[in-house]
């Protein structure tokens, strides 16, 4: 069988897995099994995917009504059914991480349909950062989610505030 142009046998392969909460376990698969130390008998990569579930009705399906405030921004992250479970585990939990980062100060405050994320500075400058990141510019902030995964998939992550809601 003759080899196209650009396609040489064993040199060409895709690189992207399809699905974002694929590729994310995929990664972290990656990184387990190449860690000798891994811990088979801790690995939860199911709790890993029910987290990327959540992430993805949050960052997809959650409505976000943004309101400037003295010092900073205030979100309404509301939503039903799934994505409001989904916002009850990840808002609050974003809030305790990110509370200090860049000198802000971030609370979460149960609705009846969801979280108020409120996060401000005293900084100007982070005033307006905060103000230009918005809803989705904060959620993806600081470099805590990546070694979140991988502590989850360990087995190493407190998983419990993950299901409680206030």
């Amino acid at each position: 069988m003759p080899v196209h142009s650009g396609m040489h046998a064993g040199t060409v392969t895709p690189t992207m897995p399809g699905q974002d909460a694929f590729g994310a376990i995929q990664e972290i698969v990656r990184i387990l099994e190449a860690d000798p130390k891994t811990d088979w008998s801790k690995v939860d990569l199911e709790a890993l995917r029910q987290h990327l579930i959540d992430m993805n009705e949050v960052t997809l399906k959650a409505d976000a009504a943004q309101k400037p405030i003295e010092g900073g921004l205030e979100i309404a992250v509301t939503g039903t059914d799934r994505a409001l479970v989904a916002i009850q585990r990840i808002i609050p939990a974003y809030a305790q991480t990110v509370n200090g980062l860049n000198g802000w100060a971030a609370k979460a405050d149960t609705l009846p349909n969801g979280e108020l994320l409120t996060v401000t500075a005293n900084d100007p400058k982070e005033v307006q950062h905060i103000r230009g990141l918005g809803f989705i510019g904060l959620l993806v902030s600081g470099s805590h989610h990546q070694m979140h995964h991988l502590a989850m998939a360990k087995g190493e992550f407190d998983q419990r505030h993950l299901g409680q809601t206030h």
